[in-house]
This record gives C-alpha cells, structure tokens and sequence, in this order.
C-alpha cells in the first residue's frame, strides 16, 4: 500500500493533544455505556433464551454505537497522532466505510425505536395503525434488515468518494483539519453527498413523526380521562415514553443540524467547527443511551446495582 501524504509526519500540538484528551474521554464513556446496555440485554437473553421487540431493538442499537465510538476514536486518533498509518489508500477507504456504515445503522435503529415506542404505545382507531400494532413484532425484524441494506449502501457511497479525491488534495495537518481529509470537492461528489443528507434527512422525519403522534395520542387519553382521578397505568405509559422520545428528539434534532453542518465542513478547513461537531456526535452516542437506560426500570436498577451510587444511598439510610 502506497501512503497518499508526504511521508513526513507533522508533530502533534497541544491544540491536537487537546482535541484527543476530550474525544477518547467521551468516547470511552460512551462505549462503557453501550456496552453495559449490550451486556446486561445479552444476559437477559441467554437467561429467557427470548428477547422482545423493544430489547431486540436497544440489542441492536447499543452494538452499533459501541462499534461506531469505537472506529471513530480510532479514526480521529490515527488522523492526529499518527496519520501517516491512516491516510494510506485502503486503510482510508475501509474506516470511512465501516464509520458510514456504523453510524447510519446508529440513525436507522434509532428511528425504528422511536416508531416502535410511537406504535406499541399510541390508541388510534384507524385500521392500518391497528394493523401495524398487531403486526408490529413481525415487522421489526423487516425494518432490522431495511436498515442494514440503507447503512450498507451509504457506506459503499463513502467507500467511492475517499477513493475519488487524488493524493495531491489532501493535507493531514494537526492543527488543520485534523480528523477529516481536507478534499477539494468534484461536481460528481454532490449526488452522493444528496442521498446521504437525504438518509439523514428521511430518519429525523421518522423521529418527528413518531413523537408528534405520540404526543396526540397523549393528550387525546388525558382529554378522555379528565373525569377519572384514579392514576390510569395507560397515561403513565404514554408518559414515560414521550419523556424519553422528547429528549431524543431534542438531541437528535441537534445531531441532525450537526450531520448536515458536517456534510458542509468537509469540504472546508474549519477545524474549530468540525471539532465541537464530532465534540457534540460522540455526546449523543453516550448521553442518550444513558437516557434510555434510565427510562428502563430493569436496566436502571442493573445499572444501580454496579455503581457505588446505591450503596452510598443505603448506607445513608442505615445511618439516619
């Protein structure tokens, strides 16, 4: 293999040392979270030999962010402090795939879940609602594979465009920008950069779709049940999960305005931006599976259980 850079390596900054002190922190958090969501779910499955859909769906998820945390550091690490290992022809093309192909499996499972909680929980009359809700379970595995088609074709697509731009347009600089190949963009790039927006694009609406018909069917219960005081488990479910699909979709409208700006920067050699960018990506790969795991009475009392957290809280109680 034939590096495509100047043999030279350039010395690493205290901008760039910076930069990898904050990225692995994040990222090492969020692959721990991940992959306590895996390990407890995959616990549960060898115990009930059977998951649900819901548990299948936050199986899939939590792996595909631990994967993709885990190629992203490693990308972003080898750009600053050793590119010369990264920025050879193949080894490029490979971890821009495998990153593409992670992280938009990340966007599609999140979508399937936000559609599944909107499905399972919702009351509407219409018959095709009513047959999603009773199919819901046979289609699950359907959208899995949808899913995986849509990362796998996108990740082709980024496998294509870092083979197009020629040695000579790319620069690898610790103090430029140091986690994305500086690429002077080529008319041919614009199609291809169109249907990955369009992919982003087409989740976030699933996403909004999803919470605003929860949300109605919210407060269409509520509205009905006015006149009941007693505590209706009905309404406490839409609660809990228009809690936990509300913040998603405050985070993932951020992560959205964030893929799009990265889509913009690439082309670019703002450095700053595209840094509080990734800064930003690998807090909602961690924060929001912490969100779900919270939102989860199992996985929380699980997670509880590790932390130091729980034993301070019973200590405190015994001394009082």
């Amino acid at each position: 293999m034939e590096a495509c850079h100047s043999p030279q390596q350039s010395n690493v900054t205290s901008y760039g040392a910076t930069a990898v002190a904050i990225i692995s922190l994040e990222a090492f958090a969020g692959m721990w979270i991940n992959a306590f969501l895996v390990c407890v779910l995959c616990i549960a499955w060898v115990k009930k030999k059977a998951l649900n859909s819901n548990e299948k769906i936050l199986l899939l998820l939590g792996c595909s962010r631990f994967c993709s945390l885990c190629i992203s550091w490693t990308y972003s690490f080898l750009s600053i402090i050793y590119p010369n290992y990264l920025y050879v022809h193949t080894v490029l093309q490979l971890a821009v795939f495998f990153q593409s192909f992670f992280n938009h499996c990340n966007l599609w499972f999140s979508a399937c879940l936000c559609g599944f909680y909107c499905i399972k929980i919702a009351n509407f009359r219409n018959r095709f609602f009513i047959y999603l809700k009773v199919k819901i379970d046979r289609i699950v595995p359907w959208l899995f594979l949808g899913s995986g088609i849509l990362a796998l074709a996108i990740g082709i697509l980024a496998y294509d465009i870092a083979a197009k731009p020629h040695c000579n347009n790319r620069n690898s600089t610790a103090q430029g920008n140091f986690w994305r190949t500086n690429i002077k963009m080529d008319k041919h790039f614009f199609p291809s950069f169109f249907l990955v927006g369009f992919g982003y694009a087409a989740s976030f609406m699933a996403v909004i779709s999803s919470a605003v018909f929860l949300l109605f069917s919210l407060w269409r219960h509520k509205r009905k049940m006015q006149t009941n005081s007693m505590k209706n488990l009905n309404v406490e479910a839409h609660i809990r999960a228009m809690k936990s699909i509300l913040s998603f979709l405050v985070m993932y409208s951020i992560n959205f305005v964030c893929l799009v700006l990265e889509m913009v920067y690439v082309t670019r050699s703002g450095s700053h931006m595209t840094f509080l960018i990734v800064v930003f990506q690998y807090t909602f790969l961690g924060v929001h599976s912490l969100i779900l795991i919270f939102s989860n009475p199992k996985l929380e009392k699980t997670l509880l259980r590790i932390l130091p957290l729980e034993r301070s809280v019973k200590f405190k109680v015994c001394m009082s």
